[in-house]
This record gives C-alpha cells, structure tokens and sequence, in this order.
C-alpha cells in the first residue's frame, strides 16, 4: 500500500491504494526559492523593466495609489514596506499613500479577510481601504473593444502615481491573475465586472489561457484605459514561498511573470486516470464549497471521460453565498442554469455553472465537512465520510485495478496531456 497525502483546511488527510494503482501525484515544479525574498523584491525595484525607478517617479506631495491582491499577510507585509522603503527615500508621507485592497469577486463573503490585512504596524502608518465595487461616485474610464463601460475607484484613477501590486498564479476564468486583472475587477464597479465576467461562460476562459481567453483580453482593454504607472508582481511556488519579483511596466512586468509561473504551474503528463483525487491546496482555497470546486477543471483534464473524480476539501464555512446555492438547488441541468445566466449573470451563478458540468462527465464525489443535507439532498452530490470510503467508493464503479492520480494543489496546478 502506499499513503498520499493531501491539504484539507489547516491539516493534511491520508489516501491509502495499493501501490500498482498510483499513476502519479501531480503538482506544481519545485523550485528553488528566493534565499531572502525581500531582498528579491528590492532588487526588482531597483532594477525596473521598461520603466523609470519608482524612487523617480515621486516626490512629496504625490498622491499614490497601491492596488494590492491580498495574497497573505506575509507577501502582503513584504511587498508593501519594500515598496514604502523605495519611495520613503524620496521624502514621501505615508500620509501620501493609499492602499487599496483589490476585489475578488471568485471569493465568497465568508472568506474576505477583515482589515487590517498588513500586521498591526504597516495598518497603523498608512491608509488601507478594501474596493467596494458597489461605491457611488467611480469614474467612468471609457469602453472595452467589445463595447463594456469600465468604471474604476475614484481614488485610483485621481492617483497622480497608479501602482499595481501582487501575485502571479492560475486563475480558473482570466488564465492568470494579477496584472491588469488588478484594475478589473480589482477597482472596477460592480456592473464592469459582471459583463466582463459573463464572457467566462465561453470554454476558452479557463486556467493558464491567455491568448484567445475573452475574458482576459477584455481585462487588457479597461487596463489600457487608465495608465497604470508601475507594477510589482511576485512569483510563487506552491507552498507560497517567493520565487522571483519583476517590476516595472505592467505590460512587460506581467509577460515575465507568466513565463516563470508558466514553468511552475504547468504540468504535463502521460495518461489519463480511472481515478483523480484533487485537493484545492488547503485553507486559503478550500473555505467554501463555492471556492473549493473552482479547482475541478484540473480534475477534468486528467480524469477519463465516465470515470472518478473525488474533491477533497474541508469547507469550514459552509457551502458560499446565496447565489451559488440558489443555482445548484434551482437548476438539475447545466444547460438550463447557463440559459438563465444569459438573462440574469451573477459570478456565482458561473461558479455553479462550472460546477455542474463536472458531474456530467466524471462520477464526482464530495468529502467535505459540510452536512450531508446540502450536498446530496440540495447539490444532488454523493459524498463521502473521509477520502479513504471515497476511494472504495469509486474503486466500486471503475474497479479496484483503476489508476489513480493524486492533484494536492489544485487551484495552482494547470494539468495538460502531452500531445
């Protein structure tokens, strides 16, 4: 027999197979870290792509606006101060700075962390405010090729200096995020980001896609209409340790990042599985049920057609938001929840849209903490105690020869079959 083991919330759960039936775990290359990360992300500042230092592009006096991607409080911490440590050598306030944390609309309510976000110190010096996408009073900016009104933050576009700030890893819609994807939806209203988001329904808008992804090429577009002035983004592995920063021009700072992310995140292999166990990585992806199942397009790309697929995700809050509930427990077909979200879109709604395809093309099962009633009663999903009864489970319907293929980090691996 041999032991997998897989993130679930905080802790770890254990697979037990025989040995014959592992076909492979499958995560993101190791690779080294950086030895000190700040220093990393100082040398990045230091040594800027396509742009002027940012150190000469303040002075006292400019109002400076940081849109950051909440990536943990550590990164958070360590891109901030080398930041403020860049433009303080230029006589700037922190008084002169704002901080605004950008919206994600992929994370349920319950999973928003609450202010302060930086540590007690850094939250104590400056101003850090979250993006409110429903905010009165943002700034129309002009409209996307496909004709989309992009509104942004009014403190962002008024900013006499715009940085953009943060990670570079999968998203399961937009391909990758960071980059422009901080401005939408990061500082965007409500009405810009569901219209771009509905582009999502198409099946080119997934997981490690650029070219082609309309969402991202309509992200391109409201980027290109508000100069963003500087942008730091971070590469890291998957267990968040920092790789490499680039900084400098959004355009060629973010083309660099994906190249990197692109030899981490993605991973080819050789055959397809009877069996796929997929973790989403543990607590910061597996809060909700709602986020937890964001990770099962990598499950699909590795399972056969018909056969198993097991999610293993602790879910501590529950199921998500209201409207991924109303979703699942409204509509039985896919295609029928797709129609309504043709007339009524919410990013919820997509969630669970993307959801219930799963079902129609493997045997899914559920092992979660989450009560019994809304998963297979409501959801209509078999579920498992532990994932141990759901590899028996599935073992039952593709036999006890199946391959098996492990996925422990889920939202950051991008799985492909070698041509």
């Amino acid at each position: 027999m041999v032991e997998v083991w897989l993130p679930y919330g905080n802790t770890e759960v254990c697979v037990r197979i025989p040995t014959a039936n592992l076909l492979d775990v499958i995560e993101p290359k190791k690779i080294d870290a950086a030895k000190n990360p700040q220093t990393e992300i100082k040398n990045a500042l230091e040594n800027p792509l396509g742009v002027k230092r940012l150190a000469e592009m303040v002075k006292p006096g400019t109002k400076i606006a940081i849109v950051l991607r909440d990536s943990g409080i550590s990164t958070n911490q360590m891109i901030i101060s080398t930041l403020l440590e860049e433009m303080g050598s230029t006589g700037v306030r922190n008084e002169d700075v704002t901080i605004i944390v950008a919206y994600d609309p992929l994370r349920t309510f319950s999973s928003q962390q609450t202010l302060p976000i930086l540590g007690e110190d850094l939250s104590a010096r400056l101003r850090v405010i979250r993006h409110s996408c429903k905010a009165d009073g943002q700034i129309n900016v002009g409209k996307t090729s496909r004709g989309i009104e992009v509104h942004l933050n009014k403190l962002f576009t008024e900013a006499d200096v715009k940085i953009l700030a943060g990670t570079i890893e999968p998203h399961p819609i937009a391909g990758y995020t960071g980059g422009r994807e901080m401005i939408l939806p990061g500082v965007a209203s409500l009405d810009s980001i569901m219209k771009v988001f509905q582009l999502g329904i198409d099946e080119r808008a997934k997981r490690g896609i650029l070219e082609g992804n309309p969402v991202h090429e309509e992200m391109v577009d409201a980027a290109g209409l508000v100069q963003a002035d500087f942008a730091l983004n971070i590469v890291r592995d998957s267990q968040f340790d920092v790789v490499k920063a680039f900084a400098g021009d959004v355009d060629k700072t973010f083309e660099k990042s994906v190249m990197l992310a692109e030899e981490i995140y993605k991973v080819p292999i050789e055959n397809r599985a009877d069996m796929v166990f997929i973790s989403p990585g543990g607590s910061f992806f597996d809060k909700t049920f709602q986020e937890a199942s964001i990770c099962l397009d990598g499950a699909l790309e590795v399972a056969k057609k018909g056969k198993g697929v097991a999610l293993i995700a602790e879910c501590m809050s529950g199921y998500g938001d209201k409207k991924f509930f109303e979703a699942l427990s409204r509509f039985s077909n896919p295609k029928d929840l797709k129609k309504h979200l043709e007339r009524k879109f919410s990013v919820s709604g997509l969630m669970a849209y993307r959801l219930m395809i799963v079902p129609q093309q493997v045997n899914l099962v559920i092992v979660s903490i989450m009560p019994d009633y809304y998963v297979s009663r409501v959801f209509r999903m078999k579920t498992a105690r532990t994932a141990n009864e759901a590899y028996h489970l599935l073992a039952d319907t593709v036999g006890t020869r199946g391959k098996v293929s492990f996925i422990p980090y889920g939202n950051l691996t991008i799985p492909f079959v070698k041509p």
